[in-house]
């Protein structure tokens, strides 16, 4: 998650950096973000449709396998306990 707040961040400085130079910003405007986004959840619609016309249940350790990794990318995952073990500390 922290990527994504870095990226976010990292976005609205740019975005207050572009309105302080009176530059209009390169990035599409909201509706052509919302359309991808209608693509994204367009693509989970033939596989929930084959599940749902299978009779197999929908049910939410299915949406996570199937759908949510597709939709939000692979999402950044922490050291285990084990990997956190054998890490030497750092010094602050």
């Amino acid at each position: 998650m922290k990527p994504y707040l870095l990226s976010l961040a990292a976005g609205v400085l740019v975005g207050v950096i572009y309105s302080l130079m009176n530059i209009r910003s390169p990035a599409p405007p909201v509706i052509a973000l919302i359309g991808l986004l209608g693509i994204l959840i367009g693509e989970q619609a033939p596989p929930l449709a084959k599940r749902v016309l299978s009779a197999h249940p929908v049910d939410l350790g299915w949406v996570k396998q199937q759908c949510v990794p597709h939709m939000l990318g692979r999402l950044p995952v922490g050291l285990s306990k084990e990997e956190k073990q054998k890490c030497p500390p750092t010094s602050s």
